[in-house]
């Protein structure tokens, strides 16, 4: 009886492997094997032998007239078999035409020699065989067979073969399909060699089929197998060898790129059909599943693109592997375009950049400040001694392409909160003209890896095969964390600010530079930056001069002064991370540069005080060379009621600055004026003397005393006739051994001594006669250069309290022999009223008011004096700031307030 199959492969020359149809569910089909009587052909050769001549053109023959079409078979004898297997002898006809006769005509095969007596068709096919014999066709040609090499295993050296081949279309046959995406080819080399290789389908990975008889196969493994053998198995086709089976190198592995890699047993390629690429194929029909980091080899033609759109139909479909596909993540709503309430598509500006895989954006519609982590992507850690180095380039990487840029953001996922790990917004962010994926740059260059995700895992990049594909080519080309170098260590930046000693000796050298490249790498408030000098490596703290920013909460417990917090936050979204320029003025005691700082043109100090969000320094800003645009800005602000000028009154602020009237002893214009206190005296109730810096009578003192000591270096005995008396100008002994200049103020000629006050510097002392000589003419006409003062608004404890001493000692330190800044608030006489500033003080800088009499006050070692100082009301302001000290000094029991308010109700 005649039955009927299709031809599944040929073995050889006479013996066909055939199957049945395919089953209901797509099952595979039954197969059995057919040698065709009464023929004998040559056999193709294996590991252990070769190629008889004529094997592979005689089953080539068959292959190309018998596979995959349908044959109608007649059985004569059946084979005992060791497997499921059904093995017949017989003769088979397709369309028609014997197969057997048809491969003795062209010579292909021989007629087997029979011990029965021949039979009318063993006769027939002996004829056809003289006939091919005659003709000299196939086996019957008498150049014999053409010399060919068979490799029948892989090449040795498996990279240089890669190598050589890669990309190139190679002629081949599919000689076995191991699963539905390994595959067994025989290259047809130029040369007429062939190499018989095995090739996993690139981009693909179906189910694997059990290996040995009797075990189950994964789920739809045996339907991908079917699919693809059904297509493909001795089918013509055409192998591009891509890449040997290695997945992106673990970044940092030691010696990842210095050994060869050992053979490889299968290499990764497209085999390509002239219906198509089988992979494609296979993943929408949902029998394979995508392989992520196959995107690098596939990417250059748009193979990914296809592969992940034939997924797109197989899960819409829920085909065979992706039956039971999870939705889409939850935590990102396509339908109306938000995350978690917020957009999930937005433009806006980078603010800052945290590592080499996470920045913050400032939302441009809602003017929230996201901070997001780049998708897929993981960049090098810093706390990571082989990874410091990169993962500083990453970050700078961002740095220069984004801080302050416009960009452009899809939020792909949200990655929940997981241990010490807060949730996050996860995205793609592209920027520029070109809209170019930064993560995507960033992992080129080597600076990132790509994130493996779980299979079943969507939460990833949009632009994941892209991300791998870049990957590849940073592998390919050991760009930086695939380099297999290791880096020198990270070296910390030097803080010169470290203290106000080490400060000192860099001023002069930043004065004579000019302005300096920096970049601002922390913004601690307003008007107080860290900057970074990457030429030489160090860190600084910049305060910025002529400006006085409110001050913002350093810990929890603290609270910020009016919109103290709202001038750190334009500070931070405006120059954070900025490459910017800074020139340097002086530095204060803490270690601080005073100076100024610009954002290219822009004046950061300016700028601020244009927003209302910092006020005019006066005594800073008016050695400013740009102080008329400081104040100009600060004018404007107030004109628009900006933030700390949110309740400014223009007439009020008028009505302050009239002038008093006559009889009211009325404030004075304010006078800052560089002085040195020279002497402070605590006997018969406390008073110092200062002199005033910065004038023509400074150098002319110099020059006099210099003339004074030559002077008495030669001994000028006094006249017989001299007799000092109150008032007048002498020369005077000093208990240093020196001669200066005098003036008496009260004699004793029983004891032959005088009271004196040096004029030059305001000690007092009691010199005898004997050490006292008239002033020689010729040094009268330099008026004396110190001036008796006393603090403006207070005084210190009286001396009968026990904290007097503490009281004239804390001032001592403060302020004697000190270079301070001074503002005359009242004149008394000879007596000037001075408010004692530090310029080395952090606090003076940034507060107009901060002094050193408010600082007695806070330390309780000081009271307001109403009595004494008349004029106290033409100053309600700075009243206001002397009762806060005050107020503090109560609260902390400082000084005289130790056991309770003992302040004297005046």
């Amino acid at each position: 009886m005649s039955l009927k199959a299709i031809v599944k492969s040929v073995i050889s020359g006479d013996t066909l492997v055939l199957r049945g149809r395919t089953g209901p569910q797509g099952q595979s089909p039954k197969e059995r094997i057919l040698h065709l009587a009464d023929v004998v052909a040559p056999r193709m050769g294996n590991l252990t032998r070769e190629d008889e001549p004529w094997a592979f053109e005689s089953r080539d023959f068959l292959r190309a007239l018998a596979v995959g079409k349908e044959i109608s078979f007649t059985s004569t004898h059946s084979f005992p078999s060791n497997d499921d297997v059904t093995r017949d002898l017989g003769t088979a006809e397709i369309g028609g035409v014997d197969v057997a006769s048809e491969m003795l005509k062209n010579g292909w095969a021989k007629v087997k020699e029979s011990k029965r007596d021949p039979t009318e068709d063993d006769i027939q096919k002996r004829d056809i065989e003289a006939e091919a014999k005659a003709a000299g066709k196939g086996l019957w040609n008498s150049h014999g067979p053409q010399a060919r090499v068979v490799h029948q295993t892989m090449p040795t050296d498996s990279q240089a073969f890669v190598s050589e081949w890669k990309g190139k279309a190679i002629d081949a046959l599919v000689e076995q399909v191991r699963d539905g995406s390994t595959l067994r080819v025989r290259l047809f080399m130029p040369d007429g060699e062939h190499q018989i290789v095995n090739i996993a389908l690139a981009g693909v990975r179906c189910a694997r089929t059990s290996p040995r008889q009797g075990e189950p196969s994964e789920p739809w493994a045996e339907e991908a197998k079917f699919f693809t053998e059904s297509r493909l198995l001795q089918r013509s086709v055409r192998v591009i060898i891509l890449s040997l089976p290695t997945s992106t190198a673990t970044p940092f592995q030691a010696g990842a790129n210095s050994a060869p890699p050992p053979p490889a047993s299968i290499f990764i390629g497209t085999v390509l059909h002239p219906a198509g690429n089988v992979a494609e194929h296979l993943v929408a029909a949902g029998l394979a599943r995508v392989v992520d980091w196959h995107a690098g080899m596939l990417a250059a033609g748009g193979g990914m693109e296809r592969l992940r759109a034939g997924e797109k139909v197989a899960k819409e479909k829920r085909a065979c592997l992706y039956a039971n596909v999870p939705t889409a993540s939850a935590s990102i709503t396509q339908s109306n375009g938000t995350t978690n309430g917020n957009a999930r598509i937005f433009d806006g500006t980078v603010t800052r950049v945290w590592s080499g895989d996470q920045i913050s954006v400032i939302d441009k519609e809602s003017g929230k400040e996201r901070r997001l982590q780049l998708s897929s992507t993981k960049g090098p850690k810093l706390s990571d001694p082989k990874q410091a180095y990169y993962a500083q380039e990453a970050r700078e990487f961002l740095r220069k392409k984004l801080i302050g840029k416009h960009v452009k953001v899809t939020v792909d996922f949200i990655r929940p909160r997981d241990g010490e790990y807060e949730e996050r917004e996860c995205a793609t962010v592209r920027y520029g003209n070109q809209i170019s994926n930064v993560a995507e740059q960033l992992v080129e260059k080597g600076l990132a890896s790509v994130v493996r995700h779980r299979r079943d895992d969507e939460d990833r990049s949009s632009d994941y095969d892209k991300l791998m594909a870049a990957e590849q080519v940073a592998v390919a080309e050991t760009r930086g964390i695939h380099s297999g170098k290791e880096q020198p260590a990270v070296k910390p930046p030097v803080n010169i600010s470290e203290s106000g000693a080490r400060a000192t000796t860099f001023v002069n050298g930043f004065k004579r530079q000019g302005k300096i490249s920096a970049v601002v790498e922390y913004v601690a408030s307003g008007s107080r930056f860290k900057l970074f000098l990457p030429k030489d490596n160090q860190s600084l703290t910049l305060v910025l001069n002529g400006i006085r920013a409110p001050r913002t909460a350093r810990n929890p417990s603290e609270r910020s002064e009016p919109f103290g917090q709202e001038a750190a936050d334009f500070a931070t979204r405006r120059y954070m991370q900025r490459d910017v320029e800074f020139e340097v003025d002086t530095v204060d005691k803490s270690g601080g540069f005073i100076g100024t700082l610009w954002l290219k043109s822009e004046n950061v100090a300016i700028s601020l005080v244009k927003e209302g969000l910092a006020s005019v320094h006066s005594f800073s800003a008016e050695g400013l060379s740009w102080s008329t645009q400081l104040y100009a800005a600060e004018a404007e602000a107030k004109q628009a009621q900006k933030n700390l000028w949110e309740n400014y009154d223009e007439e009020a602020e008028k009505a302050a600055q009239a002038p008093p009237a006559e009889d009211d002893p009325g404030r004075l214009k304010s006078e800052y004026l560089d002085v040195i206190i020279s002497d402070v005296r605590a006997e018969n109730g406390f008073s110092f003397s200062v002199q005033i810096l910065n004038t023509e009578g400074i150098a002319t003192l110099e020059k006099l005393m210099r003339d004074f000591s030559l002077h008495h270096r030669v001994a000028h005995p006094a006249p017989s006739n001299f007799t000092p008396k109150a008032g007048d100008l002498v020369s005077a002994k000093f208990s240093d051994g020196s001669w200066y200049r005098a003036r008496i103020r009260r004699t004793s000629s029983v004891k032959k001594e005088a009271e004196v006050t040096f004029i030059d510097y305001g000690n007092q002392d009691t010199v005898s006669f004997s050490n006292i000589r008239p002033l020689d003419p010729k040094f009268r006409s330099l008026p004396g250069q110190a001036q008796d003062a006393r603090l403006s608004f207070v005084r210190l404890v009286a001396s009968e309290s026990e904290y007097h001493a503490d009281a004239v000692q804390r001032f001592r330190q403060l302020c004697e022999g000190r270079k301070l800044v001074a503002n005359i608030d009242y004149k008394e006489g000879a007596t000037l009223h001075l408010r004692l500033i530090d310029p080395n003080d952090p606090v003076a800088t940034q507060d107009p008011l901060a002094c050193i009499n408010a600082d007695l006050l806070r330390e309780g070692l000081a009271s307001i004096d109403r009595k004494g100082c008349k004029y106290i009301g033409a100053y309600p302001h700075i009243m206001s700031k002397l009762q806060t000290a005050v107020a503090e000094a109560k609260r902390d029991r400082a000084g005289m307030f130790e056991f309770g308010d003992v302040e004297e109700d005046e």
